[in-house]
């Protein structure tokens, strides 16, 4: 838990990582060659509204190269360029639990066969998981550091259904419960500013997730890329998205509501330029989360101050 002498005002997932294996840890992105029961007809034809895989899929994750290469290659970057010591195995792109078991366990396993490897995170989906994958999931979680990462994206069903996203909210608790309780750490996703949403719809995000287990969190702002659904909808009749001051206002508030338990993976979403079609901030990562850290001294704001409508930590 965030003491009151810490430089930043929310719990950090990187901060987490350094104390708990006591060196700097990353996260090496894998394409497992999945696809998406969004997509490829299992449940829904083309996908959630807003999503352009390319838009966030690291140039290292490469599905032409096998599991093994790929962490080679990852691995040797993020040495050189970040003098990382151990890696997170991120199994990224599309849905990761979107194959039989007899497919997937090989995967994982050759991931961690890496010396420096010392855990696993899997992307997926809630209605992408069964009582076998969990299983298999907890045997390894007990010798390495397992993830999964639920996507949710939000915690109204009405919006669910207008993002084309194929589960409710129900799905996205069922799978938590589930999963909760194995000794396999769990992750969700997050957006904020879909136009249709009052403020008070996205922060109730905050108390919501405050009470379901969640043990890390990844928020993303909406932006529009190109080549989806969402990009075709904002040509036709743009809508209003938020500009980095209101978004940076808008975290504060959200954190603010947020069990301090919680380890905040990410702040925001970034595309690369050439994908990117709004909101175009003109700022780089470093600037925006020096914006969203500085909001934060100025308000004098910390996590789960106003958890369920009390202040805590003044």
């Amino acid at each position: 838990m965030m003491k009151s002498g810490d430089r930043l005002r929310y719990n950090a997932y990187g901060s987490f990582l350094k104390e708990k294996f006591g060196c700097r840890v990353y996260k090496v992105s894998v394409d497992g060659g999945f696809t998406c029961p969004n997509r490829d007809g299992t449940i829904a034809t083309g996908g959630c509204i807003y999503c352009n895989n390319a838009s966030f899929r690291p140039p290292s994750a490469d599905r032409i190269s096998s599991v093994a290469a790929q962490i080679e290659a990852g691995v040797a970057y993020l040495r050189k360029r970040y003098r990382a010591e151990k890696f997170i195995a991120y199994f990224q792109p599309f849905t990761n639990t979107h194959a039989p078991l007899d497919v997937l366990a090989p995967l994982y396993e050759t991931a961690l066969s890496h010396h420096d490897v010392i855990g696993l995170s899997i992307g997926t989906r809630p209605d992408c998981i069964d009582e076998a994958k969990i299983a298999y999931l907890e045997r390894l979680a007990a010798r390495a550091f397992v993830t999964v990462e639920y996507g949710l994206q939000s915690i109204h069903d009405s919006t669910l259904k207008r993002i084309n996203r194929g589960h409710d909210v129900q799905c996205w608790i069922n799978a938590m419960e589930r999963t909760r309780n194995r000794g396999i750490w769990l992750c969700t996703h997050l957006i904020l500013g879909f136009p249709w949403e009052s403020r008070e719809q996205m922060l109730q995000g905050a108390e919501f997730l405050s009470g379901k287990g969640v043990n890390f969190l990844k928020l993303h702002h909406l932006h529009v890329t190109r080549d989806t659904e969402l990009a075709r909808m904002y040509h036709d009749r743009p809508f209003p998205l938020l500009s980095l001051e209101e978004y940076a206002n808008l975290i504060v508030d959200f954190v603010l509501r947020l069990d301090p338990e919680i380890h905040i993976e990410r702040l925001f979403g970034s595309a690369p330029e050439n994908e990117l079609i709004a909101p175009v901030w003109g700022k780089s990562k470093a600037e925006i989360r020096r914006c969203i850290d500085q909001t934060f001294i100025l308000r004098d704001a910390r996590q789960g101050m106003h958890l369920f409508g009390h202040t805590y930590g003044t």
